[in-house]
C-alpha cells in the first residue's frame, strides 16, 4: 500500500524520565535508553516536520502515582501549542486539573480505571468523555496497571465494555509484550478489538518498527498510532508518512451544545442578538436536553452584562441539580469571585466575554486556579467592511480587537476551548459562519465551539466538516423542536461523523 494516500492518525510519542526524552523495552524501567535531554526539542522537531499531536508520558508519575513532569507537559505546551494527550501518574481530581492546567487537550488513565472504576466514570461525567482517553495495557490478555509492574485480573474485552457504554470512545491499547521491541505492532489484537467495538477511535500502540508496520496497521482498519522508538532510532522514512498534508481531523467526538439565553429567569431566542422571544422554562429545558443526548448544555444570562447584574445563581443551581452533562455558565463574569460562585452553585465550566476583553487577565487567573478546562472564552464578532471585528455587552459595542488576533491572544493566555458567535449568522438559520470556523481551527489548538446559524442538520454536518469545528451550539432549532438530538445524531453518523449516541 502506498502510504501516500493513507489517513490513520500518526501520533509520536514523547516518555519522560527525569524530565528526559526516554524509550523503554516492555515497560522495563532498568532497559531505559534516553534519545534526548531537552523533550521541548524533540516536540519542535516534530512540529517543524507537521504532526499536529502528542502523545506525552510521565513514566516518573507512573511510578510514582502522581504526576511529575507537568512542568515538562507545560514548557512542551507553551513552546509548541500542539494538541497534547498526557498519561502516567494520574491517580486523583488534582492531577487530571494539574495535567489540563499544563497543556494537556486529553488525558489518558489506565490504572485507575481499573483500581477505581467508581473514580473514573465520576471523570467521565466531570469532564467529558471525550477529553478521557482510556488507556488499556495489555500482558497476557489481561490488563496492566501501575507502570506495568502489576498484573490485574481484568480481561480486556469486558474491560472496555463497561467504559463504552459510559461515553468513552478513546481507548489507547498497548501490547506490553511487543512495546520498545521494535517487532512490529499486534495487529491481530487491534484488530479484535475493532471488530468488537467498530465505534471505537482506537489508537495502537508497541512494536512499531517502520512506515511499513503503519500501513498495515491501516489496511486492518485501526483508526490511530502512536509510534516512538521506530521515530528515535531513524527507521520511519518521513516521506512515506505524507504528514506534508493535512493529518486526519481530531478523533475526538464532535458534540451537540444547546444554549440556554436567559433573560430575566426565561429562555429566550432572537435573530442577531435582538427581537427576543419566549423559548420556555430554562430548568425543565435543560433536563430534556441531558435526557435526550446533549453533549454539554450552555447557560447565557444575556443581559447580565449590559444591566450590570450577576447571572442568576439560584437558576444555576436548579439547572445543575437536573442533568448529568458538563454544564457551562456565562453572563456577567468579572471576577475571580463570580467564577468561584458559579462553581459552587454546580458550573463545571464558565463562559466569558466582555470582561476578558477588558480584562484579559481574567482569562489567566481563571486557568491558574481552576485549569484551562474550565475556561470558556466566547467571541462575538462581526464581519464588518474592514473584516472580522469582536464585540462586546451583548453584541452592543465594537471593540478595535480583530476576531483571529484575540482568539490566539485567548489561547496563549490558557483559555480550554472558544465559542465563536457570529453575530450576522446568529438566528438567521442560513449555517454557521464556516469559512471563520475553518480559519480558527486551523490556526489554534483548543477546541473550537461553532454558534450562529444553525437551520438544518446539514448546517451542522457543514461546521464539522467545512468548519473544522469540535462543537455545535444552537438554541431555537432544538428550543422549537425544529431538530431532535437524537435525530440530529443519527443522521451525522450517516455522514460519517463521529459523535456520542
Amino acid at each position: 500500500m502506498n502510504l501516500q494516500t493513507m489517513k490513520i492518525e500518526l501520533i509520536p510519542a514523547i516518555d519522560l524520565i527525569d524530565g528526559k526524552c526516554v524509550r523503554l523495552t516492555k515497560g522495563d524501567y532498568a532497559q531505559k535508553k534516553v534519545y534526548n535531554e531537552d523533550p521541548v526539542s524533540v516536540a519542535l522537531e516534530f512540529k517543524r516536520h507537521g504532526f499536529k499531536r502528542l502523545h506525552v508520558v510521565d513514566l516518573d508519575g507512573a511510578k510514582s502515582k502522581h504526576i511529575v513532569n507537568d512542568q515538562v507537559l507545560r514548557a512542551i505546551y507553551d513552546a509548541t501549542h500542539l494538541t497534547i494527550d498526557f498519561g502516567g501518574g494520574i491517580k486523583t481530581d488534582e492531577d487530571i486539573e494539574k495535567a489540563f492546567n499544563a497543556g494537556a487537550s486529553m488525558v489518558t488513565v489506565g490504572s485507575v480505571a481499573v483500581t477505581n472504576p467508581d473514580l473514573f466514570s465520576q471523570w467521565i461525567r466531570k469532564y467529558g468523555a471525550q477529553r478521557m482517553i482510556l488507556g488499556a495495557d495489555v500482558r497476557n490478555g489481561k490488563i496492566s496497571i501501575n507502570g506495568w509492574k502489576e498484573d490485574s485480573s481484568e480481561d480486556l474485552i469486558p474491560f472496555l465494555r463497561k467504559y463504552i457504554e459510559q461515553g468513552v470512545t478513546n481507548v489507547l491499547c498497548t501490547e506490553i509484550s511487543k512495546d520498545g521491541t521494535l517487532a512490529g505492532p499486534a495487529t491481530n489484537l487491534y484488530k479484535k478489538i475493532m471488530e468488537t467495538y467498530p465505534q471505537l477511535h482506537l489508537i495502537a500502540s508497541g512494536g512499531i518498527s517502520s512506515a511499513e508496520d503503519i500501513s498495515q496497521l491501516q489496511e486492518a482498519g485501526i483508526p490511530a498510532v502512536v509510534f516512538g522508538k521506530a521515530w528515535y532510532e531513524g527507521r520511519i522514512e518521513l516521506s512515506k508518512l505524507n504528514i506534508s498534508a493535512p493529518l486526519p481531523a481530531s478523533p475526538l467526538a464532535k458534540r451537540i451544545i444547546p444554549c440556554l439565553d436567559v433573560k430575566d429567569g426565561e429562555t429566550v431566542k432572537g435573530v442577531n442578538f435582538v427581537n427576543l422571544r419566549s423559548a420556555g422554562d430554562p430548568v425543565e429545558l435543560g433536563k430534556a436536553y441531558s435526557e435526550t443526548g446533549a453533549d454539554e448544555l450552555v447557560f447565557l444570562d444575556i443581559t447580565a452584562t449590559h444591566e450590570g447584574r450577576k447571572t442568576f445563581t439560584e437558576m444555576v443551581t436548579r439547572v445543575a441539580s437536573e442533568i448529568n452533562i458538563p454544564f457551562t455558565v456565562g453572563g456577567g463574569i468579572s471576577s475571580i469571585k463570580d467564577v468561584d460562585r458559579l462553581l459552587s452553585a454546580g458550573a463545571d465550566k464558565v463562559s466569558i466575554n466582555s470582561a476578558a476583553i477588558r480584562n484579559p487577565e481574567l482569562i489567566n487567573e481563571i486557568t491558574g486556579k481552576y485549569g484551562s478546562q474550565v475556561c470558556v472564552c466566547a467571541i462575538d464578532a462581526r464581519h464588518d467592511a474592514d473584516g472580522w471585528h469582536c464585540y462586546v455587552r451583548g453584541g452592543r459595542e465594537r471593540v478595535e480587537l480583530g476576531l483571529f488576533e484575540w482568539a490566539r491572544e485567548v489561547q496563549d493566555r490558557g483559555a480550554g476551548e472558544i465559542l465563536f458567535t457570529s453575530m450576522d449568522h446568529d438566528g438567521v438559520k442560513a449555517g454557521y459562519a464556516n469559512d471563520a470556523l475553518a480559519r480558527l481551527s486551523d490556526e489554534l489548538n483548543i477546541p473550537i465551539i461553532a454558534s450562529g446559524g444553525a437551520g438544518t442538520m446539514q448546517h451542522f454536518r457543514d461546521a464539522f466538516t467545512w468548519g473544522k469545528a469540535d462543537a455545535a451550539l444552537a438554541a431555537s432549532v432544538f428550543h422549537f423542536g425544529e431538530i431532535g438530538i437524537p435525530e440530529l445524531k443519527r443522521y451525522l453518523m450517516s455522514e460519517g461523523i463521529n459523535v456520542r449516541v
